[in-house]
């Protein structure tokens, strides 16, 4: 293997100006990319690119897929749990003995983990070298994996879903700064076509895989599946990878890492917990205005140290910042039909957990076969027209969504989600590419993380946002229902049929208007999501296209 850590630029400049504003990074000269530079911190002096310069290119050039393989893997592992342990929760519930509302924090304690964790990626492979960090994260995922099989209860679950959480927020950074360092340029985008299926497929996927070994097997399957994937992923990776060792050992940011950790813990608790605390409770509301407090003091304290924690040129690229923006709006649509069209098979279509995942299985397919695709595509044209026709396509698969009745057919809920996947697909490896191909090499690891975060905040937002959405708006709705009835409506026919039946009637007749009111909630929440990537259609057709220089 080659050992391609001393490649580096030289020296990182860390001055800032008086005004405080962030400096837009230069553009690097065409010497190869600092592989041992990935992060903030200032790169060895006394190291030179020229020493092994050819020998990472060839390396790169001979023999970059098996690598890129097993990168999808460790990643594929880490994000299909956010999703496939949703499936095993009721279960889990039962042979926990645990309340509805304590169980809901096997899920809640996972995603708080993975934000605050993320931010220090950056740091730990300048300390650890990329290989290195990937490897022990494979190993800590398995082990994390491997102590939530054998919960005996849910305080022990929580806590191990925490020790799962250090090193599945770890892995996807590591594995998408590595996917820079060992794909030639002009392969990056068929490189993140392939990269894609973990990113966008492994959450699709997950209530398939979830609801089949929670119906036919046992739930803690759902876990105790990732140690064999562990233990191949690390034998593999130590096999293939670069040794990419750590050539700085800049200072840990420790004000700069309380800051964000606390940020974005009291942001992803808040609208975690916002329907059950209330939104307006003071609990809530202290969590918002502290969170935006300790957010604001990290941007200041980021400006001023000489390591950053991350690096905030990033956001001075533009094409990177308006990436993140659309990141944003893609994580919404994927997520927003994830978590909701299951509850509405099961709840309102009386399905089982194994037959809504297979509802969903024909559109995740199509995930697999256009991912690829695009990323060979977008080598050729550019992103500019890839994000504005999957954006559009997107935008009008929701549009159909937000057509469902409590009797839509299967055949045509799976047709409607194919078109809407085949937009995604189209639409959301060029968003991510093409933001964090703008970036200088040398923030690569920073744009990884920022964007991790992103994915992290916004499937949180959507998720709980929809879901306040619908609460709400079914209460109003059932309210207006039932003034209807008190108004003399008593005379439609189906209300007087329900009448004459007696209470039986009465009782039938409530369940259908509670599927129809809930059902309608979830179709205003599919016009919101048609709405939001409609507007990310027309912010498409400002990025680039073409060829990337």
């Amino acid at each position: 293997m080659v050992d391609t850590d001393r490649q580096v630029r030289g020296p990182v400049s860390r001055s800032r100006p008086a005004s405080h504003t962030v400096p837009r990074p230069a553009v690097p000269p065409p010497a190869a990319p600092p592989i041992s530079s990935t992060g903030p911190g200032p790169a060895d002096p006394h190291s030179t690119a020229a020493s092994t310069a050819s020998p990472a290119r060839s390396a790169a050039a001979a023999g970059w897929v098996g690598p890129l393989c097993v990168l999808i893997v460790g990643s594929f592992m880490s994000v299909l749990d956010t999703s496939i342990v949703n499936i095993a929760i009721p279960r889990m519930q039962v042979d926990l003995s645990a309340a509805t509302d304590d169980v809901e924090w096997v899920v809640t304690a996972y995603t708080l983990m993975l934000g605050v964790v993320v931010p220090a990626t950056g740091w730990l492979g300048l300390r650890l070298g990329l290989t290195r960090l990937y490897i022990f994260s494979m190993i800590g995922f398995a082990a994390g994996s491997a102590l939530c099989g054998v919960a005996w209860n849910l305080e022990s679950m929580v806590v191990f879903r925490v020790l799962q959480a250090i090193p599945g927020g770890v892995l996807p950074v590591v594995a998408l700064t590595m996917l820079y360092r060992i794909v030639p340029a002009g392969k990056v985008g068929a490189a993140m076509g392939l990269y894609g299926l973990s990113i966008v497929v492994a959450p699709a996927v997950g209530p398939t895989i979830g609801g089949a070994l929670v119906e036919y097997t046992d739930w803690r399957l759902v876990f105790f599946i990732n140690i064999p994937i562990g233990v191949l992923g690390t034998i593999l990776a130590a096999a293939t990878f670069p040794r990419i060792h750590p050539t700085t050992w800049p200072r840990f940011d420790i004000v700069g890492f309380v800051t964000i950790a606390y940020g974005l813990f009291a942001l992803l608790l808040a609208f975690a917990e916002g329907e059950d605390w209330g939104w307006g409770g003071y609990r809530i509301l202290g969590l918002f205005v502290s969170s935006a407090l300790s957010l604001a003091l990290f941007v200041v304290i980021e400006l001023e140290v000489d390591n950053p924690l991350l690096d905030l040129r990033i956001f001075a690229t533009r094409a990177y910042a308006k990436s993140l923006v659309l990141l944003a709006i893609g994580v919404t649509t994927l997520f927003s039909a994830l978590y909701f069209l299951p509850q509405y098979l099961q709840r309102i279509q009386g399905m089982q957990e194994m037959d809504s995942g297979l509802v969903l299985l024909p559109a995740s397919l199509i995930l697999v076969v256009f991912m690829p695709i695009t990323g060979r595509l977008y080598d050729r044209i550019g992103p500019r027209y890839l994000i504005a026709v999957g954006l559009t396509i997107t935008a009008y698969g929701s549009h159909l969504l937000a057509q469902i009745t409590p009797d839509t057919p299967k055949l045509t809920l799976e047709t409607w989600l194919a078109v809407r996947n085949l937009g995604v697909g189209l639409s959301m490896m060029p968003i991510i590419t093409n933001g964090v191909s703008s970036l200088p090499p040398a923030l690569t690891a920073a744009g990884s993380a920022a964007n991790n975060v992103v994915q992290r905040v916004a499937s949180s937002v959507a998720i709980a946002g929809l879901g306040s959405l619908n609460t709400s708006g079914g209460a109003q709705l059932m309210n207006d229902r039932g003034l209807l009835l008190a108004s003399g409506a008593r005379a439609l026919p189906a209300v007087r049929a329900a009448t004459s039946a007696g209470p039986s009637g009465l009782t039938g007749y409530y369940t259908e208007l509670s599927r129809a009111v809930t059902t309608q909630t979830y179709a205003n929440g599919f016009h919101i999501v048609t709405l939001l990537c409609a507007a990310g259609a027309l912010i498409g057709l400002t990025t680039r296209s073409g060829r990337a220089r």
